[in-house]
């Protein structure tokens, strides 16, 4: 439950909106890319990126379109597997009888596969293949539109929110016998080469930025203290049902 309270969303109706998080993306020994991320739950509501061009120090800025929202799916992914768990342990009578061990192992296998599939959405970001994240809508979140030489893409890492953004250079008609399209990743480095629409590109420069989002650190927490007690009540009822099955008497 405490995990759940972490991914809380107002019940429909309440009148109650959820509170802005504002976030500062930062990364240690660079300040080519800065930014300003506006979390509500499990939609990026605003961003507001700089980004500094390494080949001549010009300045871009570009935001969130004021009608635009950004849903971050591990967050609300993670949330349904919660309360789904939630839903198996509370799904019955207040005066239900369990009447076998096996049957308490069989309910905590199912919630601790829930928990673990709302742990493994946090920690393990979706890999995607760089014309798939040309293809994502992220790309006509912004104003003024992202220039065609950039990328960019959210992901959430554990308990951080994070931003990479890729330069791309074109590659010429006469260099494409090298031609070898990345596959799927979380993370492209430069040299990454692809093609999309009819152009094929370079991954020159990657910027990765970062910032902890501090109840999702809680949440993560939660998730291990809460497989450890199903895990412990396991043990203990294995414990018992090997003493029943054994007795001398």
């Amino acid at each position: 439950q405490e995990a759940s309270h972490r991914f809380a969303l107002p019940a429909a109706g309440s009148g109650g909106a959820l509170r802005q998080e504002n976030f500062v993306l930062s990364t240690s020994g660079t300040d080519q890319v800065k930014g300003v991320l506006t979390l509500q739950g499990d939609a990026l509501c605003q961003a507001d990126v700089n980004l500094k061009m390494p080949r001549n120090n010009q300045l871009l800025r570009f935001a969130f379109r004021e009608d635009k929202q950004w849903k971050l799916q591990q967050i609300q992914d993670a949330r349904n597997h919660v309360n789904q768990a939630i839903y198996l342990l509370m799904n019955r009578d207040v005066n239900y009888q369990f009447k076998t061990g096996s049957e308490v192992l069989k309910l905590m296998d199912a919630v601790m596969l829930q928990l673990s599939r709302a742990r493994n959405r946090l920690t393990t970001p979706a890999t995607l293949t760089l014309p798939e994240i040309a293809s994502s809508g992220l790309t006509k979140m912004f104003t003024p539109a992202l220039p065609p030489d950039l990328l960019v893409n959210f992901y959430i890492n554990l308990n951080k929110l994070c931003l990479t953004v890729y330069q791309l250079h074109v590659l010429q008609p006469s260099t494409t016998k090298n031609f070898k399209p990345a596959g799927g990743s979380i993370l492209h480095n430069p040299g990454a080469m692809f093609e999309f629409g009819s152009q094929r590109y370079e991954v020159s420069h990657v910027h990765k930025v970062e910032c902890v989002i501090p109840w999702l650190n809680d949440a993560l927490v939660f998730f291990t203290v809460s497989l450890q007690l199903c895990q412990q009540l396991k043990d203990k009822i294995s414990v018992f049902s090997s003493y029943w099955n054994y007795r001398p008497y």
